[in-house]
Formats: C-alpha cells, sequence, structure tokens
C-alpha cells in the first residue's frame, strides 16, 4: 500500500511540475508575440484616406502612400474609351482598364506613382505636366510611356503601373492600403 501512494505522490509532483513549466512558458511566450505586432504609428501609416470630390473628369491628383506617391484620376468618358479600344494581347503586361478599377467606379484609377522599370516619379498627373504619347503618364528618366488606364506601352518599364489595394468608404472618399 505503501508503494501506491508513493506512484500517486510522484504523479502528482509531476503533472504540478509539468503545469507550473506550461505557465512560465505561456508567461514568456506572451509578450515575445505581443511586441511583434505593429505600433499604433505604423498601423496608422498603413493605410490612407484621400477625399476625391474636388478631383474633376480628366484631372489626376498625387498623394502619398507608405512613403511613396499615389496617382488617383478620375477619367473622362473618352480615356475610358480610348484604354478600352486598346487590345490587350498587344500590351507588354496584359491587363483591361476593369481589371485595374473597381466594378462601378471604373471612372476612377488608382496607382502607385513609381515607375516600374528604375523606381522614378512618372509625370503625367499634375496640372500641365506631360502625359506622353498614349495620354497617360510619362516617365523623364528613361522614357516610359502609360496610357490612360497606366499601361505601359513604350519605354524600357516592364509592367504597368502598380495598382495597391483601396476601396471606397464612401462616393468622395477612398481609402488606400
Amino acid at each position: 500500500m505503501a508503494e501506491t501512494e508513493g506512484v500517486r505522490r510522484r504523479d502528482f509532483i509531476n503533472i504540478a511540475a509539468v503545469s507550473a513549466a506550461g505557465v512560465a512558458g505561456v508567461g514568456i511566450v506572451i509578450p515575445l508575440i505581443s511586441q511583434m505586432s505593429a505600433s499604433a504609428d505604423v498601423l496608422a501609416a498603413s493605410s490612407t484616406e484621400i477625399d476625391i470630390s474636388a478631383i474633376q473628369p480628366g484631372q489626376a491628383i498625387k498623394a502619398i502612400f507608405r512613403k511613396q506617391p499615389v496617382f488617383v484620376r478620375n477619367l473622362t468618358p473618352k480615356e475610358i474609351e480610348e484604354a478600352d479600344a486598346v487590345d490587350t494581347a498587344s500590351l507588354r503586361d496584359p491587363q483591361t482598364l476593369a481589371e485595374r478599377t473597381k466594378e462601378g467606379k471604373e471612372n476612377w484609377l488608382i496607382t502607385m506613382g513609381v515607375c516600374t522599370h528604375l523606381g522614378c516619379v512618372p509625370l503625367g498627373a499634375g496640372e500641365g505636366e506631360i502625359k506622353g504619347e498614349f495620354g497617360g503618364y510619362f516617365c523623364p528618366c528613361h522614357g516610359s510611356s502609360y496610357d490612360t488606364a497606366a499601361r505601359i506601352r513604350k519605354g524600357p518599364a516592364p509592367k504597368n503601373l502598380e495598382v495597391p489595394e483601396y476601396e471606397f468608404t464612401s462616393d468622395t472618399v477612398v481609402q488606400i492600403g
């Protein structure tokens, strides 16, 4: 009978030791994991809200998202028609305008303002800037030309201007990121 009591005591001690080690492990792991989460200032910089109510058809603005320029363009019906008329098979990076915009908001083209060749900032978003021979954007560094859908049409850039993740939070506000 004394032997069975010893086994029970030993089992209890083992269970208590493993439980204490588990609690200590959780106590160490939780602070390590929580310190890896983004701080409030980093989370605030991870998205940008832009009021698009003042952008007239045919106009574009430059904004900043994650320390990089973003172009927000209100396409005219003519620009949309020109973009839709392009045979996507002839493009280096084939995408339709519909693939680059949100359904129901096809007139709003939102792209990163960074040339995909070497990272220069293309012209065409500001008033009076050169838009290139395709009416979109023109990168003065090496001559890349983009069309009204910000698709590469000429020059050394390998890809279209990148479309960031975005959503319309209202009819006049877009949230990027």
